[in-house]
């Protein structure tokens, strides 16, 4: 089953009784009533309207994105260039270095994987809560590219170059004072370049990928924040040192504290591997039940492809209420859809919030948990996401 729900579907009103509420409940389906959010839109309180191509968490309504709803960001710009001239060198310590055209990733076997990509600044103040989406990406594996090249034993680690670059000035202020003029990168170690799921993709949902997203290559690594998944891909690279660009070595390096006995040792790690997360994406409410009104909610929940166990949802300080996670549509590294039983709330001002559990009982924590509350820079940003709603009687 997939969710067939449009946008005006999302923000109708059905005219239910006060009195027919509990009939109501009893004879209309689950999927009918959870999945498709059956009732009439509350919005939430003291949130900004979603601005161009980011996620409309309201109007979530398929379970691949729409282009419209797709984020980008890109940190040396958007590079200007042909793509009858693109070339994908493959390099550093291999046997059979290549040089690629389009055509030619294009004749190579096509495989697809769904695949949700956050980028790990998403969740890190209230007006940047939107930078997700879920797509199928089609291309051709990386792994076998790489065993065609035959990798060096002394290879290490792999990096990833896009065709942005910029000026970077280094040791800025000291008499060692350097720029230079470089392009985007990021590595990974070689076992994780060489893991079957990670594409060389040129389209997203059937379509070519849009310049903005990163045609006419764009490297896809399921189950890693949006950062690793370097657009305008224009080399690859085998090296037996650590690559130290900017976005490996300087950004995108979560500081985090770490308790140790009465003291915190403040550790640096790497972006990589998306967290457990989950978000109300959307209340709706009926007419009222002697005096109180009945309200349910859906929303997404997704990781890094260990698996969602379960989801739980609570109003204010309620019981958390164990939510139904859809069987359909599902994708290993894709998002699951969830959803609520009515519950009966009082009119007036209400939070809502969600937390997911993996299959390994990891928990999406709250701000207050320390490895949020002593995290000192603002990605890796998956904690709990309070929302307010209003009811009126």
């Amino acid at each position: 089953m997939t969710l067939d729900l449009t946008r005006r579907d999302a923000i109708r009103t059905a005219m239910v009784s006060s009195a027919g509420f509990l009939a109501w409940l009893s004879r209309t389906s689950p999927s009918l009533a959870q999945q498709a959010g059956e009732g009439e839109l509350v919005s939430f309180v003291d949130e900004p309207r979603t601005p161009a191509n980011r996620l409309d968490w309201e109007m979530l309504d398929s379970w691949l994105t729409p282009q419209d709803q797709v984020f980008s960001v890109q940190h040396y710009g958007v590079p200007e260039f042909e793509y009858n001239d693109y070339r994908l060198e493959i390099g550093g310590l291999v046997e059979r270095p290549r040089s690629l055209s389009l055509a030619d990733i294009q004749a190579m076997p096509k495989v697809e994987c769904v695949m949700t990509l956050e980028c790990s600044g998403n969740g890190s103040n209230p007006g940047f809560m939107n930078a997700v989406y879920n797509s199928r990406w089609g291309g051709t594996p990386l792994a076998p590219l790489l065993k065609e090249c035959g990798v060096d034993p002394k290879t290490t680690e792999v990096v990833f170059f896009g065709k942005d670059s910029k000026e970077e000035t280094l040791r800025q202020g000291t008499p060692r004072e350097l720029t230079v003029e470089v392009p985007f990168g990021r590595s990974m170690s070689l076992t994780d370049a060489l893991r079957p799921d990670l594409l060389l993709a040129y389209e997203r949902n059937g379509e070519p990928i849009e310049h903005r997203n990163g045609a006419p290559i764009r490297l896809i690594v399921p189950g890693w924040y949006g950062i690793a998944n370097v657009k305008w891909l224009s080399r690859i690279e085998c090296r037996d040192r650590r690559y130290m660009g900017r976005y490996m070595a300087r950004d995108y390096v979560t500081v985090r504290g770490e308790r140790n006995a009465d003291s915190v040792t403040y550790v640096e790690t790497s972006v990589t591997r998306i967290n457990i997360k989950s978000v109300v994406a959307r209340v709706t409410r009926q007419e009222g039940v002697d005096g109180k009104i009945p309200v349910s909610t859906f929303g997404a929940a997704w990781d890094d492809g260990t698996g969602i166990s379960k989801v739980e949802v609570r109003f204010d300080e309620r019981d958390w209420q164990a939510a139904r996670i859809h069987d359909e549509p599902w994708a290993e590294y894709g998002w699951r859809f969830f959803s609520t039983d009515p519950v009966l709330l009082e009119p007036g001002e209400h939070t809502v919030v969600s937390r997911a559990t993996n299959t390994e009982g990891r928990m999406q924590p709250t701000a207050d948990d320390d490895e949020i509350a002593l995290k000192k820079t603002y990605w890796e940003a998956y904690q709990q996401w309070p929302r307010k709603i209003a009811l009126a009687s």
